[in-house]
């Protein structure tokens, strides 16, 4: 099923401005942020998101992309690999030739943003594994809260009260955190 935001995914595909603009104004800081911190400037933060946008784009324009996560998430890691991708290819950074092949030597840096991109990636794979083991009320619940839909919203597709699906939401995520944490994979992960 489609999440909510795949409505940043038809807004690339229609060239619709308004909401691309909302997109930019959304996402834009957190990529900038993300590369700032790790040795880039604001024109390497405008040339990445552009070119994850691009990316984007040309994925979906195959027709089979149905966004399944919030777009956030998606944008978030296309732009961090992309970034990765620029700083391992930086000429600034240190190579050596072997075999009469110039290679790159990582820096810390890159290092640091490697690991912490396969951190997230851990992380959120062992959340939908924990997901998986919650029951089909609470999987619901909680995929169509993070849907973008209000509660009301929720509480009405679902008929509930809007008391009782904010109880059974906060119980639901105390039981998803409750696994998560039991999880012999949650002691070797960074949180």
């Amino acid at each position: 099923m489609a999440h909510a935001d795949q409505k940043y995914i038809d807004a690339l595909l229609q060239n619709n401005q308004k909401v691309l603009k909302e997109l930019y104004a959304t996402y834009s800081g957190k990529i900038t942020w993300m590369i700032l911190k790790n040795n880039g400037t604001e024109d390497d933060a405008g040339d990445i998101i552009q070119e994850s946008l691009l990316a984007i784009y040309r994925r979906a324009l195959k027709g089979d992309f149905v966004l399944t996560c919030p777009f956030d998430a998606y944008f978030y890691m296309v732009c961090k690999k992309r970034w990765l991708n620029v700083l391992s290819k930086r000429k600034s950074n240190p190579t050596v030739t072997i075999d009469g092949e110039e290679r790159y030597i990582p820096g810390e840096d890159s290092f640091r943003l490697a690991e912490e991109t396969m951190e997230d990636e851990e992380r959120l794979s062992l959340l939908k594994g924990k997901i998986q083991e919650l029951g089909d009320a609470c999987k619901d619940l909680l995929r169509l809260s993070w849907s973008g839909k209000s509660m009301e919203e929720v509480a009405a597709f679902l008929n509930y009260t809007y008391g009782y699906a904010r109880k059974k939401k906060s119980e639901c995520l105390g039981r998803l955190v409750e696994l998560v944490k039991k999880s012999p994979e949650y002691a070797k992960l960074k949180w």
